[in-house]
């Protein structure tokens, strides 16, 4: 037991520390969006839509901050070589550094799913109070809502007013209200983009089909840049007057509302505005700053110094970089542009058996001598 504490431990303290912050955010945003007066009337027409809605929304600017970390190359290569006073139990936890990024991944598909599924509910109901307020599907309309709701929809931007519900055609069709927005275009596409690079990236795609896997994960770049522009439109609005407008007690005397009135003037409304590029702006700097070291690396002159074909597929190549020294655990990125411009595969740095006391001194005196096995299609045309 004390050897799979020593072994397992930090790995599985970390994924509990990683599902209770996504825990924590959910119950924490759903239960503010439930509860909060602000949202009051917004829950009129919505119903638990709106909670369900937002509390995904958390966790995907929660996980969306961390889904970029663990590709940092040089970062997780820092951070390994900087805790040195740490076990090395708990240094080869980064080593994991992919597996936790698909972990991440899922996790962002699964509060995609609920998100978009809730808010494809909130705009049918949205379009629902638009068109004829007093047939809501989940409304007892004790103390005449349906007036309440009328009164509601019916507010726009003007003096004393501002609208809660973006929708203001009745009987229009929900898909061609909710691509007038801006988080609903870009939710297509990030959506959209999820999908394309989350099919490719399986098993039985990366090991046939790398290219498709490679070209396809670049996505990101839009899902990013739609991420980042998704809440500019901010349609769900909360209530800003709360201080002359109590909807506790104003919702009663929705006929009484105008901007005169002492104590129950027209409630106002507005958008909270993009919030996402507060969670991901650090973590896209930050990779950024990692493919312009990767690039200034991959400008760096390498020699082949001697290239074998052996049988059974095998490939032996010979290289010389200035300044190279190889450590344990590390692996190299073979790129070859007459097959692609684009493509970096990663090897391995091993010892062969019978190959060790040549391999030691290649790797000492800055070469490197690297064995290719034909498995892949790129490995199988390398050689050709």
């Amino acid at each position: 037991m004390g050897d799979w504490l020593v072994n397992e431990g930090p790995k599985w303290l970390g994924l509990v520390l990683w599902f209770g912050i996504n825990i924590g955010l959910f119950v924490g945003y759903f239960l503010f969006y439930h509860q909060g007066p602000q949202f009051y009337y917004l829950r009129l027409l919505l119903g638990q839509g709106l909670a369900w809605a937002r509390a995904p929304a958390a966790c995907l600017n929660f996980n969306c901050l961390l889904i970029l970390l663990p590709v940092c190359r040089n970062l997780i290569s820092y951070l390994r070589g900087s805790c040195g006073c740490c076990r090395r139990s708990i240094r080869r936890q980064l080593d994991k550094n992919i597996t936790f990024h698909r972990a991440v991944a899922y996790m962002i598909c699964l509060h995609t799913a609920i998100h978009f599924g809730a808010h494809c509910y909130n705009l049918e109901l949205l379009v629902a109070a638009q068109t004829d307020p007093y047939n809501l599907p989940f409304f007892s309309y004790a103390n005449d809502t349906g007036g309440l709701i009328s009164k509601l929809t019916s507010l726009q931007d003007g003096a004393g007013s501002t609208y809660i519900n973006f929708v203001r055609v009745p009987n229009s069709d929900p898909i061609i209200e909710g691509l007038k927005t801006v988080a609903g275009v870009t939710g297509v596409v990030i959506t959209l983009a999820l999908i394309v690079m989350v099919s490719s990236s399986t098993e039985v795609i990366r090991r046939s089909y790398f290219e498709v896997f490679w070209y396809t994960h670049h996505l990101f770049i839009i899902f990013f840049i739609g991420l980042v522009l998704h809440g500019i439109g901010g349609i769900v609005r909360g209530q800003t007057n709360l201080d002359v407008h109590d909807p506790a007690e104003c919702f009663k005397r929705y006929l009484e509302w105008s901007p005169d009135n002492g104590t129950c003037v027209t409630p106002q409304f507005q958008g909270g505005g993009a919030q996402t590029w507060k969670w991901v702006l650090a973590p896209m700097i930050l990779y950024v700053a990692e493919r312009c070291i990767r690039f200034y690396r991959s400008q760096q002159k390498v020699v082949i110094t001697k290239v074998v074909k052996h049988p059974s597929k095998v490939l032996e190549l010979q290289m010389k970089k200035r300044g190279f020294r190889m450590q344990a655990g590390q692996y190299i990125f073979l790129h070859c542009p007459s097959i692609s411009r684009l493509e970096w595969h990663p090897f391995t740095l091993t010892s062969v058996s019978h190959l060790v006391s040549a391999c030691c001194t290649l790797l000492h005196s800055t070469g490197l001598l690297l064995l290719v096995i034909a498995k892949s299609v790129w490995c199988k045309v390398v050689g050709r």
